[in-house]
């Protein structure tokens, strides 16, 4: 199982970061030991005094594949989650500056929280129309529909099916839209999908 996170994929947030509009998606990826499924306890972090919420709709790959078509991406999956990209955001700063990857600031333990999958039959939406929002004890701190994305969910596992075989089981966190921010120990985290609460995370 991988999970693998795209960079910059709504527009205001890459304003937010200051940093320029992908031409083609771009990835990173989490180890395995990132996944923290819902509802869950995190501990916060004793490395990094700035961690950061982004939350995301998450698909999973059904059957393997590589190479696939724009046209045939909805066949490789069925159902859609919420999913919280935590982000040690300092220890982030720093690799950018120097260059180097982010995989400790980005893929350490529990740093990939997942609610359950509903199937999008149960949705009964398009997956390119889907509102989901993030709230911090109560209070709406991002807001997004995946209609905004500069790349659809299609247009991602056709592109990384390019470079990367496909395996049943994948994840792929389709990118945060703004209001990006900072959480505190005691900070209780519920993301919500179409007005249904999916995702619980408690901040310890």
């Amino acid at each position: 199982m991988n999970i693998f996170c795209v960079v910059r994929n709504y527009a205001p947030h890459a304003a937010e970061m200051k940093s320029p509009l992908p031409a083609e998606p771009t990835f990173f990826e989490k180890p395995h030991t990132a996944l923290l499924p819902s509802p869950a306890t995190l501990t916060y972090p004793p490395f990094t005094n700035d961690l950061q919420h982004e939350i995301e709709i998450v698909v999973k790959i059904e059957k393997s594949g590589s190479h696939i078509p724009c046209s045939d991406a909805h066949l490789y999956y069925n159902s859609v989650a919420l999913g919280i990209d935590l982000t040690a955001r300092d220890i982030q700063r720093g690799f950018k500056a120097s260059g180097m990857p982010w995989l400790l600031s980005k893929g350490f333990d529990g740093s990939a929280i997942v609610s359950q999958f509903l199937p999008l039959e149960e949705v009964h939406k398009s997956i390119n129309d889907l509102c989901f929002s993030l709230c911090v004890n109560g209070k709406t701190v991002q807001e997004g529909n995946s209609c905004d994305m500069i790349f659809s969910p299609d247009r991602l596992i056709s592109y990384l099916s390019q470079f990367v075989s496909l395996s049943a089981g994948d994840l792929i966190y389709t990118g945060t839209p703004a209001g990006v921010g900072p959480i505190q120990r005691g900070d209780h985290l519920t993301g919500f999908l179409e007005g249904t609460q999916m995702l619980s995370l408690l901040v310890m």
